[in-house]
């Protein structure tokens, strides 16, 4: 008998860091996937040595693949006038790569798969019905300008799928609702996070670090570090953070910013228009490896995001033992704990900076352990696993079916 085909389709190429928590989703699908199935993804490729439209047999994270790039994507963290998912769509109009199993990622490309044979899931990581509501960034998605045009297509596509899988329970419920007869095919999903990567340090080592990450940047040792981690994007709102920091005006703190994105001149700018450069470090996109390592030693990771749904480095620095400071979006207000983060009142640069404050000055309110049980349900290794072993389940339920009928 042979093995069920699983195919992924997203349009990124895992051995080249991109930042993104739907990138990371599908890199923890991939290497936690069981010796059972066979995997396929569809994706791009970052250089011209990398031939395109080629199946070509590859190894990520110790799992053999199937990859085919349909074109060069060589920097994702940065948008182009014409959008990714665009250019990704045409690519796949025409072709077929139907299989047992197809995942997806965003709607747009499913339009090339409606009539392929196979099972079907939407993966929903934004409430995309309060994305589209949000005013502060028109730029922060293009369907924005168009959202008669987004809906009706959606109405058009969704029917296609044998499941729909949001992250963000609100997101779940109304698609329920306006898809009242696909109730039974929309669900919420828990997003997670990589275990054998995050996790906590003792009290005394993550002391020891933190100090030793202070004087590699010239800081007194007492240096308590805040920490963002994500595309520098409208969505994330990292230049509210920058003003929620400069509103802190706390001594000894120092906000690290690992990512890049199209806001990364406009935050340099308004990190030297506020006077922050001695107390900023923008460190660029970094490696999960580099992340976790700053996770573990940081007094705070803060979330100032427009619109989510359940942040991928939320639970990395749970994991990490790292309380989170975020604003009233997504899932993670109905995640954190008292005793694990703080939900701001307000996305305002004043109520953000009372937030992070209350955590630096009272961080026996928000204990190590405290963070890593919060995190603790949405380990890959279980969350993932549950996943595959309902789809293997699914797959010898029809394969019997075929056979006896």
């Amino acid at each position: 008998m042979h093995k069920p085909v699983v195919t992924i389709f997203y349009q990124f190429n895992p051995w080249h860091t991109t930042i993104g928590g739907i990138q990371t989703l599908i890199s923890l699908f991939i290497k936690y996937a069981p010796s059972e199935f066979d995997l396929r993804l569809v994706g791009t490729a970052n250089d011209r040595c990398q031939p395109t439209m080629k199946w070509q047999k590859a190894e990520f994270a110790g799992r053999e693949i199937s990859f085919l790039p349909l074109f060069i994507l060589e920097n994702d963290n940065v948008r182009n006038l014409i959008p990714t998912t665009v250019k990704y769509t045409n690519a796949l109009l025409g072709r077929c790569f139907a299989s047992d199993f197809m995942h997806f990622h965003r709607l747009e490309p499913t339009l090339a798969a409606f009539n392929w044979q196979g099972e079907k899931t939407l993966f929903i990581h934004n409430d995309i019905h309060t994305q589209m509501q949000t005013n502060d960034e028109k730029k922060a998605i293009l369907w924005r300008r168009f959202p008669a045009a987004y809906f009706a297509l959606e109405s058009l596509l969704v029917r296609q799928f044998d499941q729909i899988l949001s992250c963000n329970s609100d997101s779940a419920e109304l698609y329920r609702q306006r898809y009242s007869s696909m109730g039974d095919r929309i669900a919420y999903i828990k997003n997670s996070f990589d275990n054998e990567i995050f996790y906590s340090l003792s009290q005394q080592e993550r002391e020891t670090k933190r100090r030793e990450l202070a004087l590699k940047l010239g800081l007194v040792p007492e240096t308590r570090f805040i920490l963002f981690a994500g595309r520098l994007h409208p969505q994330k709102d990292p230049l509210l953070l920058v003003r929620a920091f400069a509103a802190l005006n706390e001594s000894h703190t120092h906000l690290l910013i690992a990512g890049d994105g199209e806001l990364a001149t406009k935050m340099r700018a308004e990190i030297g228009r506020l006077s922050l450069t001695e107390r900023v470090t923008m460190l660029g996109a970094i490696n999960q490896i580099e992340l976790s390592k700053l996770h573990r030693i940081c007094n705070v990771f803060v979330l100032t995001s427009a619109y989510e749904g359940l942040p991928l480095v939320v639970l990395e620095a749970l994991a990490s033992g790292t309380p989170v400071v975020t604003t009233r979006t997504g899932e993670t207000p109905k995640l954190l704990t008292d005793d694990s983060g703080v939900v701001c009142s307000q996305r305002t640069p004043e109520s953000i900076a009372d937030s992070i404050r209350q955590v630096l000055l009272h961080p026996e309110d928000y204990p190590s352990v405290s963070c890593v049980q919060t995190a603790c349900p949405y380990a890959a290794c279980t969350v993932i696993s549950d996943i595959y072993r309902e789809m293997l389940n699914r797959w010898e339920l029809r394969t019997f079916s075929a056979v006896s009928s």
